[in-house]
């Protein structure tokens, strides 16, 4: 074999792992959201969950601005035998203040040495680990709990003695039509409810999203959940996968967030998501992968899977990226295989998109704004090259818009 045929070889090969490697995780994509479109079975209902006891905790740092309308709605949904408790961390405003005001329990956390949500859920789950709940729920501080979300995602623990969680979505403002606002809308909507809702439909463990999120006290004391990880959500989800807690989807129970109006903030809260999933992914896929052998669980495959899709917007760069490579490549005389089957590839992530509109997102988002798509996708590049050159790792709560 000659040198120009050995280099045209090792070409192909690399090609071709690459593309299959871009075909599976688009081929999952697809069978995560053709899988929601499915008949859910509603969150299963138990005897006596007005006997339990709930701890609803809320960290919050420096949330004056926001968290009293989100207690006054919590307040509203609690039994007379449930608690409320504010982690007011690393606070400097009037947070501790106005929880207080409200009926909140509130406790105060100061540790400059150790900052993020998980260290201040830790901080609750000690303060009420004398007398502990049946149940736990967090709930961030910045969210609204609608109707009787937190009664199913009860129901839903003590039936299943499982952590639960439920639809988080984020809808743009009101007074947002913005192709970035809706793309960001749809792309939300894409990873908090329907893939969540296909995985649930598959028996297979969901991803925990950070706000209403509930474990029965078990489940939750069997896991450190004391870290300040850029997404302490998700990497609780796998550890309680890997513990043998399967995270479960109750689409009944409905949390909404906001997408913050501000571009600074935007961008802060996209790189702290999207580092820390790539991250996360870094950490965890070796993990699972060794764990799934291991204990012979084919549940974390999937997880390995599911963690293997990244954020859309970067998924459609390595697409874009490898279907130039492998069609300039063909061109000059490689293999054409690689370029079919990241072709392929691109007809199965453009199902799956649109399949997820139809269902999910045909109501809030117009057709032709998903066509400014790659537009957003340019606008998020930059993120991506950060991350090659100098990672966010500090966790940094993204800044509030007044209200």
């Amino acid at each position: 074999m000659s040198i120009s045929q050995f280099a045209v070889w090792c070409t192909d090969l690399v090609l071709l792992v690459s593309t299959s490697g871009v075909f599976i995780i688009c081929l999952f994509f697809l069978i995560e959201c053709t899988a929601a479109l499915l008949d859910f079975p509603s969150c299963a209902s138990t005897d006596g969950w007005q006997n339990a006891r709930v701890a609803v905790l809320v960290p919050a740092h420096n949330e004056e601005i926001v968290i009293g309308s989100t207690l006054e709605q919590l307040t509203r949904t609690l039994k007379k035998q449930d608690r409320l408790v504010v982690i007011a961390d690393n606070c400097s405003d009037a947070t501790a203040e106005i929880s207080r005001k409200k009926g909140a329990m509130v406790i105060e956390r100061h540790d400059q040495d150790r900052k993020g949500k998980g260290y201040a859920l830790d901080y609750g789950l000690q303060f009420i680990q004398s007398d502990p709940p049946d149940v736990v729920v967090f709930v961030d501080a910045d969210c609204t709990v609608h109707g009787s979300a937190i009664e199913h995602l009860t129901q839903y623990a003590i039936a299943t003695s499982r952590p639960v969680q439920a639809t988080y979505l984020m809808p743009r403002s009101k007074n947002s039509q913005s192709s970035k606002d809706l793309v960001s809308q749809f792309a939300n909507i894409v990873r908090n409810l329907v893939r969540p809702c296909g995985l649930a439909r598959l028996g297979q463990p969901c991803p925990l999203l950070g706000t209403g999120m509930a474990f029965p006290w078990s489940v939750i004391r069997s896991v450190n959940v004391a870290n300040g990880h850029l997404l302490e959500d998700l990497k609780l989800g796998l550890d309680l996968t890997l513990a043998g807690h399967k995270p479960i989807f109750c689409p009944e129970a409905k949390v909404t967030g906001y997408l913050p109006q501000q571009l600074q903030a935007a961008k802060s809260q996209k790189t702290r998501w999207e580092h820390g999933h790539l991250q996360l992914m870094q950490t965890y896929i070796p993990i699972l992968l060794v764990e799934a052998m291991y204990q012979k669980r084919f549940g974390l495959l999937v997880s390995v899977l599911d963690l293997c899709v990244p954020p859309l917007s970067l998924l459609a760069v390595i697409w874009s990226v490898l279907m130039a490579v492998s069609f300039l490549f063909a061109v000059l005389g490689a293999s054409w295989i690689p370029a079919a089957i990241v072709a392929t590839a691109g007809f199965c992530f453009l199902i799956a998109i649109f399949t997820a509109w139809s269902k999910f997102a045909r109501q809030e988002i117009p057709l032709l704004q998903l066509l400014t798509i790659p537009f957003y996708v340019f606008w998020k590049i930059p993120l991506y090259f950060k991350f090659l050159v100098k990672p966010q790792n500090v966790w940094v709560r993204t800044e509030r818009d007044n209200i």
